[in-house]
């Protein structure tokens, strides 16, 4: 039986996505600071396009994989939505 790893595309480029997300909120923060803008820049669009082009990822891996291998699947996506809560709640943070 065939189950998903982490060399399918489906699985580690959301991860990717998430590393670059995070990556890029730290980055800023160290390098920039925590300053209030009034205007967002462009690190933050950057980032929201980041977490939003998981979602066609992570949805095309959910739909193909759940009925072929439920188990590993969801422990895959379990890692996936830890990426992104990662990204996110760095976010929280530094705002």
């Amino acid at each position: 039986m065939n189950i998903p790893t982490l060399k399918k595309p489906n699985v580690f480029l959301p991860l990717l996505l998430s590393f670059a997300a995070l990556t890029l909120v730290l980055g800023h923060a160290a390098l920039y600071g925590v300053v209030q803008e009034a205007d967002e820049g462009t690190p933050a669009h950057i980032f929201q396009l980041l977490m939003l082009l998981q979602i066609p990822l992570v949805a095309s891996f959910a739909i193909t994989w759940l009925p072929r291998a439920p188990r590993p699947t969801m422990k895959l996506l379990a890692l996936q939505a830890g990426a992104a809560l990662a990204a996110v709640l760095a976010v929280v943070y530094f705002t």
